[in-house]
């Protein structure tokens, strides 16, 4: 089906890449977050802006779909994979505000360790969607974030483990533990828009 589409649906996937490079650039801006917490009050502010920037994306796309006789793909699925790549960015975003709301002050090895785990799960979902005309490509990238999936699993568990294992200040592993909830959560949805993505590049093949 790919290969039999008008230039008119190409507006659909110029704006899936958009989004996929808003996720990129949110996965980014949480690492420099962490990793400089003297100026998060900044990061903070422009993981926000990233966020409504690809809520509009989405909103766009949505509005293009109610409008378009011909879509390049089920409109299920059109709706689906912005709806999904959207709520990663979200998620971000929520970490970020977690970060202020419980008022960390220094990030833990672990949390760092998780948000460049996010970094490269977003890079390989904007190779997934820069190639899902491509199933065999799509699949490759799809490998990728299951493996980097597996990698945050094990971060977390032995991040939460150690939250317990050591006790220390019931807050501070209050604290941790939303954080750590927060980012593996967001490695498992970064997993669900690859299943999406698989799922859409083999039924067009």
């Amino acid at each position: 089906m790919f290969g039999r589409l008008i230039p008119h649906d190409e507006q659909f996937f110029q704006a899936f890449n958009q989004l996929a490079k808003q996720l990129v650039a949110a996965a980014r801006k949480l690492a420099q977050l962490f990793d400089d917490a003297e100026h998060a009050a900044a990061h903070v502010r422009a993981l926000k802006e990233i966020e409504h920037q690809a809520d509009d994306i989405t909103a766009a796309v949505n509005l293009r779909l109610n409008r378009s006789f011909i879509t390049p793909f089920d409109r299920e699925d059109i709706h689906m994979l912005v709806s999904r790549l959207d709520d990663v960015v979200d998620l971000i975003d929520g970490a970020a505000r977690r970060y202020e709301m419980l008022h960390i002050k220094a990030v833990r090895p672990q949390a760092k360790a998780l948000a460049r785990v996010l970094v490269d799960a977003a890079d390989h979902l904007h190779l997934a969607v820069e190639g899902i005309k491509k199933p065999a490509e799509v699949t490759r990238q799809v490998a990728e974030v299951k493996r980097l999936e597996e990698e945050a699993d094990a971060i977390y568990q032995e991040a939460v483990g150690g939250l317990f294992a050591n006790g220390g200040d019931v807050l501070d592993v209050l604290r941790w533990k939303e954080m750590y909830d927060t980012l593996e959560r967001t490695t498992d949805y970064c997993m669900g828009v690859a299943q999406v993505l698989q799922s859409i590049s083999l039924k067009n093949a």
